[in-house]
C-alpha cells in the first residue's frame, strides 16, 4: 500500500488537480509534499491531464527554480480505482503568504530581496519557455519559497502545456484574473510566452507595493483596470485588437506613467516593468 510509506501530517492546500499534504516519509523521516490526484468517476485509469503534468514536471524538475518532483507512486482507493501520489520536495511557504507578512507589519520588502526573488522567477520562467512550456497560471500562490534560504520555485504546473510554432489555438479560460494578460481577457485563443511575462510583471509590481497591480473582480473590470493605467488599445498600437472575441467599445484612456501605480520603484525597476508590459501592449 502506497500510503504505508508516508505519514500525512496536515493538508496544506488544493492543487489544480488534487489535494496536497505535508507528509513524512517513514523510511527516511524526510518531510515532503504529497499530491494526491483527483480522479473523475468516468475516467478510465489516470487522467491525461495528470500524465501531462507528470511528464512536464519530470522534464522541468532538474531546474533549481522549479519545484522538484521526487517520485510518483501509484495505488488504489477504496473503490479500487487508480490513484497517483506525486511526491514533491516540501517548501515552507509561498510568495502570497510572504507578501502578506510584510503587509501586516507595514514594512516594505527589501530591494535586494525583490531583486533576488525576481531573478529566480525569471530564471525559472526562462527555463520553462526554453523547453517549450507555457505555465499559464503564474501567481504568488504558485511560487513556493524556503524562508531560510530565500529560494523561490515555480509550482503547480497543472495548466502548463507545450507550445509549438505556429502557436496552437488554446482555451482562454485560464489564469487567475489579477495576473491574466489582456489578450487572454479579450478572448484571443492564439498566444505565447507573453502571457507568462505579463504575469511576471504583475508579480514584480506586487512585490514592490505589496498590493495587486490590477485587482479586478470580473473580466470586464480587470480590463478597465489595465486600460486606465496602460491606455485603451486601438488598431494602431495593437493590430487586430478590435476583432477579438470579447472586444467592445471601451472608454478611451491615455497611458499613464507606471510610476503612478508603483511609486516606490526606481528608474531601472520601472524600465524592467515597462519591458514586461511592452511585450503585451
Amino acid at each position: 500500500m502506497v500510503m504505508d510509506a508516508f505519514e500525512k501530517l496536515e493538508k496544506v492546500g488544493e492543487g489544480t488537480y488534487g489535494k496536497v499534504y505535508r507528509a513524512r516519509e517513514k523510511a527516511t523521516g524526510k518531510i515532503v509534499a504529497l499530491k494526491k490526484t483527483r480522479l473523475h468517476e468516468d475516467d478510465e485509469g489516470v487522467p491525461p491531464t495528470t500524465l501531462r503534468e507528470v511528464s512536464i514536471l519530470r522534464m522541468l524538475s532538474r531546474d533549481p527554480h522549479v519545484v522538484r518532483l521526487m517520485d510518483v507512486k501509484q495505488g488504489q482507493n477504496k473503490e479500487g480505482r487508480t490513484v497517483l501520489y506525486l511526491v514533491f520536495e516540501y517548501m515552507d511557504t509561498d510568495l502570497k503568504k510572504y507578501i502578506r507578512s510584510f503587509r501586516q507589519t507595514g514594512e516594505n520588502i527589501p530591494v535586494n530581496t525583490v531583486k533576488s526573488l525576481m531573478y529566480q522567477l525569471c530564471k525559472g520562467v526562462a527555463f520553462c519557455h526554453g523547453h517549450g512550456i507555457l505555465h499559464r497560471d503564474l501567481k504568488p500562490h504558485n511560487l513556493l519559497m524556503d524562508r531560510k534560504t530565500m529560494t523561490l520555485k515555480i509550482a503547480d504546473l497543472g495548466l502548463a502545456r507545450a507550445f509549438t510554432l505556429p502557436i496552437k489555438k488554446y482555451t482562454h479560460e485560464i489564469l487567475t484574473l489579477w495576473y491574466r494578460a489582456p489578450e487572454v481577457l479579450l478572448g484571443s485563443t492564439h498566444y505565447s510566452t507573453a502571457v507568462d511575462m505579463w504575469s511576471v510583471a504583475c508579480i514584480f509590481a506586487e512585490l514592490v507595493t505589496k498590493t495587486a497591480l490590477f485587482p479586478g473582480d470580473s473580466e470586464l473590470q480587470q480590463l478597465l483596470h489595465i486600460f486606465r493605467l496602460l491606455g485603451t488599445p486601438n488598431e494602431k498600437v495593437w493590430p487586430g485588437v478590435s476583432s477579438l472575441m470579447n472586444w467592445h467599445e471601451y472608454p478611451q484612456w491615455n497611458p499613464q506613467s507606471l510610476a503612478t501605480a508603483v511609486p516606490n520603484l526606481d528608474k531601472d525597476g520601472l524600465d524592467l516593468l515597462e519591458v514586461n508590459d511592452g511585450l503585451i501592449m
